[in-house]
């Protein structure tokens, strides 16, 4: 083969069909060549090397008229190799376009991946001369082409906003609604019974975890295990194979728009799956090395690790930043993606000083007209210096709150002395995240997420179980905040099982009526267990995937969330855009606390170590509206409270929702004044009557 090659244009990166043939365009600061390596379609045989002719900018690139979509390739960068100061290019080996929109093949694992020599005694100084083409993963072209129709993304406002946190595979491997060649992949997603249930939940949207293509570690191959999570990208535009292609994670989008159910997507660009100096060279680290990586500036042979996985993506370079903001808007503009959740977000916050909420990255966004519009949420934090920055994220954003997290876990399961804060959890954490005129909704509440422990399981097991990673269960968290309820696992004590369901009940019905926005853990109503693994990275398997028999059965708490997330529109102020403050003379307060005895609560009585009990109302957004009365018992023994007087007009109140199965049988209209007795364990809601 002899292709024509023209100069083409610097402008888009990547692969880009225009009808008439396909630019070529890569970006590195460093390189002295770069080939374009053409292969055959079953992606073993390489057909041609051509060297890019162009370079504008630290732009290399070329147009190939007689280059169509589905052409498989892959590059060689041709540069020094000088790890000491940065650069580790190797043109031996064979390198994944980081703006790849779709990849062919698979990697094998070998030696030859690695550009230096595995096992010599200088280490990553060595150089290794082994071309690694036929087992590497590569890029493949694609027409961008796609026909929405009338496709109308919801546009949900945080107000409305109930996200559901699922694994594409995980959430649907098990159901037995789901036709078994759909079950772990996109089409899966949109499948009749999914819908139905997320509709029935009163969920609005769905964020999955890391769908960008990704590898399986080494190691984890070794072990006979995979990156199940998905959090290890090597690719930020194309969708991992394994779940189906672009076209039919784009035709899932638009289903599940068509049902109102928004998509996110939970991002990682923190760092890639090239790891630390001894990892393999797939792609960034042999284009350009020394621009795509936080290295040290002492010495620049090793990099910094803000993230734990051995390397940090280096947002300050422009280049870099570029890339991810070229892959944000790919999603949202090719793929009508809502929203996005950054994993370890602090690193893609990070300049010469730290973090910095005036960074680049935030003020990129910020002023981008397709981004600006869209749901952004962090995971405030990362494993660096200074990484803990919950509540510091810039105006617009929203972010992981671990500390209603962490006190809900603490106050069901007994903690003493956390009434206060509590309180502060319920009312939107306004102590975190009022400053700079931030609201509510930049709370994500969440009391389990994929991280950690499942609900079933915080409340089954005290200690993680998590011998199957092969890891002799050191990895994972070990202060979970977890409790078992007498029995470690599985157990038949009808008691017991009793008080599980009750804690479970407790903490979901908290979830949806504290002010912020609630985000569940896929599974968590139908009493999912992964058997104590707190930690299931690397379980693809029944482990990993959400167990459904719980549904139809006593812990099927499906129709309880429903009926929480119907509450939350019916009562708009328990997720209202504001903070709730104390109201303007002779009127009554936006929030209010009462004691079990109908009286408003005083100082002193915050600081009742002992107390289990909590009430309080939250005044409607518009006077014609009723108030709603919350109460929480995290006692073991029942408390009789007095029903309070809101306001002079208001003198009764209805039951709303309770926990608890005696509900029915209380379901009238109580006059301020009266009596109610609230059993251990329980949560109840009132809305006011005038």
């Amino acid at each position: 083969m002899t292709q024509r090659v023209q100069a083409g244009s610097p402008d888009r990166l990547g692969a880009t069909w225009d009808g008439r043939g396909v630019n070529f365009a890569i970006f590195s600061a460093h390189a002295e060549k770069i080939e374009l390596c053409l292969f055959d379609e079953r992606t073993h045989r390489e057909l041609e090397r051509i060297v890019l002719p162009e370079r504008t900018n630290d732009v290399f690139h070329g147009y190939f008229p007689d280059i169509s979509p589905g052409q498989v390739y892959g590059y060689r960068v041709h540069g020094p190799y000088q790890p000491t100061q940065g650069h580790r290019f190797n043109h031996h080996k064979l390198l994944l376009d980081p703006y790849a929109k779709a990849t062919a093949g698979q990697l094998i694992w070998t030696d030859a991946h690695f550009g230096y020599r595995v096992g010599s005694a200088r280490g990553d100084l060595s150089f290794d001369r082994r071309d690694n083409s036929r087992a590497m993963l590569k890029a493949v072209v694609v027409d961008d082409a796609f026909t929405w129709g009338d496709d109308r993304p919801p546009r949900l406002s945080w107000a409305d906003t109930f996200i559901y946190e699922a694994h594409v595979k995980g959430l649907t491997m098990q159901r037995d609604d789901v036709p078994p060649e759909w079950r772990g992949t996109f089409r899966a997603l949109a499948a009749p019974g999914v819908v139905a249930h997320l509709k029935k939940l009163g969920v609005t949207a769905i964020e999955l975890l890391p769908i960008h293509s990704f590898v399986d570690d080494r190691q984890l191959v070794q072990r006979n295990l995979r990156n199940y999570w998905g959090y290890n990208s090597i690719g930020f535009f194309a969708p991992d194979r394994q779940y189906g292609g672009l076209a039919a994670f784009k035709s899932t989008v638009a289903r599940l728009h068509d049902a109102g159910i928004e998509v996110i997507l939970d991002v990682v660009y923190n760092h890639t799956a090239e790891g630390n100096q001894m990892g393999p060279t797939l792609s960034f680290r042999g284009i350009d090395n020394a621009s795509y990586y936080w290295l040290r500036p002492e010495e620049k042979r090793y990099y910094e690790d803000f993230t734990g996985c051995g390397n940090s993506l280096n947002l300050t370079q422009p280049q870099v930043l570029w890339m991810v903001m070229d892959s944000l808007r790919y999603w949202v503009e090719q793929c009508h993606i809502d929203g996005f959740r950054f994993d370890l977000a602090t690193t893609l916050g990070r300049g010469p000083q730290g973090f910095d909420r005036q960074s680049s990255f935030f003020t990129a966004l910020r002023q981008d007209p397709t981004l600006s519009h869209v749901k952004l949420f962090a995971e405030p934090w990362d494993l660096g210096l200074g990484g803990y920055q919950v509540g510091n994220f810039p105006d617009g954003w929203s972010e992981w709150n671990d500390s209603f997290r962490q006190t809900m876990r603490k106050f069901w399961r007994g903690d003493e002395g956390l009434i206060g804060a509590v309180a502060g959890k319920m009312s939107g954490s306004a102590e975190i995240f009022a400053g700079n005129g931030r609201m509510p909704r930049a709370s994500i509440n969440h009391v389990t997420v994929h991280d950690g422990f499942t609900l079933m399981d915080l409340v089954s097991y005290a200690e993680k179980h998590n011998e199957a990673n092969g890891e002799g269960n050191r990895d994972g968290g070990d202060h979970s905040d977890s409790w078992n309820c007498g029995v470690e696992g599985y157990t038949k004590d009808p008691a017991i099982l009793q008080r599980r369901l009750d804690h479970r009940r407790c903490l979901l019905s908290c979830l949806l009526l504290a002010q912020g926005v609630p985000l569940m853990l896929a599974g968590d109503e139908v009493g999912n267990s992964q058997g104590g693994n707190n930690n299931a990275y690397c379980q693809d398997n029944e482990i990993g995937w959400v167990d459904w028999r719980g549904l139809g059965t006593q812990d099927d708490l499906t129709q309880m969330v429903g009926a929480l997330a119907q509450l939350r529109q019916r009562y708009p102020q328990l997720a209202a855009q504001r903070w709730l403050d104390k109201a303007p003379p002779g009127e009554p307060h936006a929030i209010q606390w009462w004691r079990p005895d109908g009286r408003e609560m005083e100082e002193g009585d915050w600081h009742f170590d002992a107390a289990r009990y909590l009430s309080w109302t939250v005044a409607p957004l518009e006077a014609s509206r009723p108030p709603i009365l919350v109460a929480l018992n995290a006692g073991e023994e029942p408390v009789e409270i007095t029903l309070p007087r809101w306001h002079e007009q208001h003198h009764s109140w209805t039951l709303l929702f309770a926990t608890f199965e005696s509900a029915a049988r209380i379901a009238l209209l109580h006059e301020s004044g009266d009596t109610f007795i609230l059993p251990p364990l329980s949560v109840v809601a009132f809305g006011g009557v005038p």
